[in-house]
């Protein structure tokens, strides 16, 4: 059988799987680009199914545990709502909505029974990244070689999750290979983004940033190991967080580049609001993950690091300090607009922001993209060749599918890659004593508590258009946490107009001011990330909802 007929099947399969009566008739579906509110107009949801589905994590909960709405209901009502954004944005990987309300339906009958719910996620609905690995369930990460082979047992998150009180109903779609920042591969095609189905979505965890937009999920779990997460959260207009290395457990997960630990991929949430990512770290953090990932840290959640202790305490004024631009290539009007609603609201909050000196983004950058290159080709290589399906070589709609990826760097001895890797290490004590020294510019008497910067030097951009990954690939060297907050602002034609420039940084940077055009981005949402040091994950959400608070202060 030729891989075209084994994705085709895979297809068909996915689509059997969807209730024929929740799928809509072609002619029925709308047409236009920003699909991001059709829920509203579709015949498949009900008034109770968009309370629901439009509800935040923490209403979700309240809700569940004192029975004013069953698990069956709201699974139903998400289910529902994500198998519509399925026909309109094509987020989807496997549905298995009949095993979700199975679930639901024991999940209530305990709480019937003996009045308490099974954990802190009890009934919650949880959508999951394609390689986040389900027994008896695919986890293809969008290679034809892997279909058909289901996991034979859960990732660990899973296990987790499940003891937690959650449902699993679907998963998300994904890049080939993962290690793209769009989202399609051969098996289940493009995914688009729901603000404008003309622009990409982000990637690789695109299928669950444009799920989460469209309020299929109040939940969502992607990876990331150079902006994966936040990326498409930025894109889609979420919230998405990638914590510190092994906070979270990430064995039994399917993935590309396995072996390479010196910058580990990390797994984190999506949601609407902020409020969902603190739930699922803390609620995870509970169940000492430890002891079921060996390479998660025994470390558990940290009240007083999320009450800011080292940052002055609870109501103390903080400093924080924004990157404008990474010294690389300069970001789009759009993104910078971005920073500035950021700046406003939290100096009329009362905090002090102040210019980040950006340092070596582009070095770090460079050395991540060389540790990847070191064996990825050979690694794609290996799966594309167990049906001999063609390893995607660009995320151009019009592009031939045998097209050949460009790569910045390539293989490299032992001994070449123990270089690289030392150079890694230098850099993160670099950046160490680099934020360290900022005590000298704040009037607080400490160093930056956190870093505000783009997530990308541009907006959504068409489908093919988005390749520059700097602005979040530095985290993930640095092992820095950062959260994806929406600024709750879209682009905007004349506001985000083209600014002359004559002086480049580089040549990409050029490249990036000639392609700009506002017009390309429209209704793409603007974001901004939210940085703080190794290991501070408790106390980066604690900072990042004083953004937040500070953004929908002004807002009102």
């Amino acid at each position: 059988m030729t891989w075209q007929q084994i994705a085709a099947d895979k297809k068909k399969a996915q689509l059997d799987a969807v209730p024929k009566d929740w799928l809509l008739n072609e002619a029925d579906l709308p047409k236009q680009i920003d699909v991001s509110s059709c829920a509203h107009s579709s015949p498949l949801l009900s008034p109770l199914d968009l309370e629901i589905t439009e509800s935040s994590v923490s209403v979700l909960l309240g809700n569940l545990a004192s029975a004013k709405w069953s698990s069956l209901q709201v699974t139903t009502s998400f289910s529902k709502r994500a198998v519509l954004a399925q026909q309109l944005t094509n987020c989807l990987t496997e549905i298995f909505i009949d095993r979700a309300l199975a679930r639901a339906k024991e999940l209530d009958e305990h709480l019937k029974k003996t009045g308490s719910v099974v954990g802190p996620l009890h009934g919650l609905p949880v959508s999951l990244k394609d390689q986040i690995s389900i027994q008896g369930l695919d986890s293809t990460i969008g290679y034809v070689g892997w279909i058909g082979k289901p996991a034979t047992e859960n990732a660990a998150i899973v296990d987790i999750l499940e003891e937690l009180g959650a449902v699993f109903y679907v998963k998300t779609n994904i890049p080939q290979t993962l290690m793209w920042l769009e989202t399609f591969n051969h098996i289940f095609g493009r995914t688009t983004n729901p603000h404008n189905r003309t622009l990409t979505c982000g990637g690789s965890s695109g299928g669950e940033a444009a799920l989460i937009a469209f309020k299929g999920s109040p939940l969502g779990v992607g990876s990331d190991v150079g902006g994966s997460v936040r990326v498409p959260a930025a894109f889609c207009g979420t919230y998405g967080f990638r914590p510190s290395y092994h906070r979270i457990p990430y064995r039994g997960c399917a993935n590309s580049l396995q072996g390479q630990d010196s910058i580990p991929s990390v797994l984190g949430p999506f949601s609407n609001t902020l409020d969902g990512l603190t739930i699922f770290m803390k609620a995870v953090l509970s169940k000492r993950p430890w002891l079921k990932d060996p390479l998660v840290v025994r470390k558990s959640w940290d009240e007083d690091a999320y009450s800011l202790v080292e940052h002055g305490g609870p109501g103390a004024k903080l400093c924080y300090a924004i990157m404008w631009d990474d010294g690389f290539v300069k970001p789009d009007p759009t993104v910078r607009r971005g920073l500035e609603i950021t700046k406003k609201a939290l100096e009329a909050a009362g905090h002090e922001v102040i210019d980040w000196k950006p340092h070596k983004q582009a070095e770090i950058g460079l050395t991540t993209l060389k540790i990847w290159a070191s064996a990825s080709e050979e690694d794609g290589a290996t799966v594309a060749a167990l049906t001999g399906e063609p390893l995607v070589g660009s995320m151009d709609p019009e592009a031939d599918i045998w097209q050949k990826r460009p790569m910045m760097a390539g293989p490299l001895s032992a001994y070449q890659l123990w270089q690289v890797q030392k150079a890694k290490r230098d850099l993160r004590e670099e950046y160490l004593d680099h934020w360290a020294r900022t005590v000298k510019e704040t009037s607080t008497g400490r160093p930056v508590d956190a870093i505000i910067s783009p997530v990308a030097p541009y907006a959504a951009p068409p489908h093919g258009k988005s390749g520059n990954i700097f602005y979040t690939i530095w985290c993930n060297l640095l092992d820095y946490p950062s959260v994806v907050v929406p600024v709750g602002a879209k682009v905007d034609p004349v506001l985000d107009a083209k600014q002359p420039r004559t002086e480049f940084y580089t040549e990409f940077d050029k490249q990036n001011y000639e392609k700009y055009d506002p017009a390309l981005y429209e209704n793409a949402p603007l974001s901004i990330q939210v940085v703080g040091r190794t290991m501070e994950d408790e106390a980066l959400l604690a900072m990042t909802k004083i953004v937040d608070d500070a953004l929908q202060a002004t807002a009102l």
